[in-house]
C-alpha cells in the first residue's frame, strides 16, 4: 500500500475516534462553546460562501483529519522525533494542534488559543489531538506492510 494512502487511511480512523469523543464530550455538555464542527463550518460559510450546515463542518472535518494531516504525516514521518510510529503520531498532533491553536482558532474568532472559549480550551483540545495522534501512529504502523520471515 501506497505510504500516503496508508498514512491516509489512519488518518481517517483517527478522525473517526476523535469525532466519537467530540460526540462523547457534547452529549455530556462537556465545554459546549468548543464546538469544532460549528466552527468550521462557519468558517466555510463565511470565507467561501458554502452553507452554514453541520454536514459542511464535518466533510470539512474528516477532509482535514484524513487528507491533509494524512498527507503530511506522511510526508514528514522520517523527520518526526521519536523512534515508533505511535510516537511520531504524538509529535505530529502536538504540531497540527499549534496549528490549530494559532491558526485556526483565530479564523473561527475564538482566539489564540481558542481562550475566548475558555481556559480549558486549550487542554480539551490538546488532549483530543493525542488521542487522535496515538490512533494515527498505531493505525499507520499496523498497515505497514510486513516483511516475510523465512
Amino acid at each position: 500500500m501506497n505510504t500516503y494512502v496508508r498514512s491516509m487511511a489512519a488518518g481517517f480512523v483517527a478522525t473517526v475516534v476523535l469525532s466519537g469523543l467530540m460526540l462523547i464530550k457534547s452529549a455530556m455538555g462537556v465545554m459546549p462553546a468548543l464546538d469544532v464542527v460549528t466552527m468550521l463550518s462557519g468558517m466555510a460559510h463565511s470565507m467561501i460562501g458554502l452553507p452554514d450546515l453541520p454536514i459542511v463542518g464535518w466533510v470539512m472535518h474528516f477532509m482535514v483529519g484524513t487528507v491533509i494531516w494524512g498527507a503530511l504525516f506522511a510526508r514528514f514521518y522520517t523527520w518526526l522525533p521519536g523512534s515508533g510510529a505511535v510516537v511520531k503520531g504524538l509529535s505530529f498532533a502536538v504540531w497540527a494542534w499549534l496549528m490549530m491553536m494559532l491558526l485556526a482558532m483565530p479564523m473561527a474568532g475564538a482566539g489564540f488559543w481558542g481562550l475566548k472559549l475558555g481556559l480549558m480550551a486549550p487542554m480539551m483540545t490538546l488532549a483530543l489531538h493525542l488521542v487522535w495522534g496515538a490512533v494515527l501512529g498505531y493505525i499507520f504502523q499496523m498497515l505497514a506492510p510486513r516483511t516475510s520471515q523465512r
